[in-house]
């Protein structure tokens, strides 16, 4: 139902299943009492619990919680951190530099829309295989088509260092048998055969890591937004404390510009 009648009904009242505060008595988080039956959740945990609505098991926010730890790196030269370093030189609020940051975070190729660009591919892909579609022939046929792999490649290192130790934590929680990583290792096997420059990184292991989990693409790309926020607050905080300009300051001389040439304005 659309229209007038629908919005008439969400009138004057706030219709949720999700909670509500009751101030000077108590709030409501998902049916549960937030002071009485949920504060021996840890912060991750209960959001974890916000956004999927499950008591997520703490194997899983484990291992998510160290690879969010293994991608904290405080240099003010990544995409985000360089936003959030560049609002400290500006002398922004903390707040409003790392929400900056943040917000850029979700970028297609390096952020926050690759893992979720990854897990969907994932599940699509085992609904092709289960359809009776070989490996090979489903992602030919998804390159052939412009696909792009998210979650395969990584500019500078093909290499990730931060692989190893996400994926031995994870075979010490009993987490390393799911099919869908073990597919994610396969589509990596498969690219190598074929010499293409496409091996698996970190966003892909995790999204198979989330798809074995039983996460949506939409629950694991808000369980991932804070995964690089440990590493903005350094480069903010040093950067504010340099005086202002002084981060990445470009000398004029230093501009190529092959633009239009400089043309002659004659006085009025």
């Amino acid at each position: 139902m659309k229209g007038p009648a629908f919005l008439a009904e969400h009138t004057d009242v706030l219709r949720t299943k999700m909670g509500a505060a009751f101030p000077g008595s108590h709030a409501v988080f998902r049916g549960h009492d937030l002071h009485r039956d949920l504060m021996d959740m840890d912060w991750f945990a209960l959001c974890a619990f916000g956004i999927t609505g499950r008591k997520v098991p703490a194997t899983q926010l484990r291992l998510m919680s160290t690879a969010w730890v293994s991608s904290s790196y405080p240099d003010a030269r990544l995409w985000n951190n360089r936003v959030a370093a560049l609002a400290g030189t500006a002398r922004s609020t903390p707040n409003l530099a790392i929400s900056a940051a943040q917000a850029i975070s979700e970028a297609t190729i390096y952020g926050r829309g690759n893992e979720f660009r990854a897990l969907d591919f994932f599940l699509k892909t085992r609904q092709a295989l289960d359809a009776g579609a070989t490996l090979a022939d489903h992602l030919e046929g998804f390159l052939r088509e412009g696909g792009r792999m998210a979650g395969y490649g990584r500019p500078i290192s093909t290499s990730d260092e931060r692989m190893p130790l996400v994926l031995n934590l994870a075979r010490e929680l009993g987490l390393a048998d799911g099919p869908y990583l073990a597919m994610a290792f396969e589509i990596d096997r498969y690219f190598e055969s074929t010499g293409r420059p496409l091996r698996l990184n970190l966003s892909a292991l995790l999204s198979a890591f989330a798809a074995d989990f039983g996460w949506t693409p939409r629950e694991f790309n808000m369980l991932l937004f804070t995964a690089f926020l440990a590493g903005m607050h350094p480069c903010y905080l040093e950067a504010a404390d340099k005086p202002p300009g002084a981060l990445f300051p470009v000398r004029c001389a230093d501009v190529h510009y092959e633009g239009v040439a400089a043309r002659h304005w004659p006085p009025a």
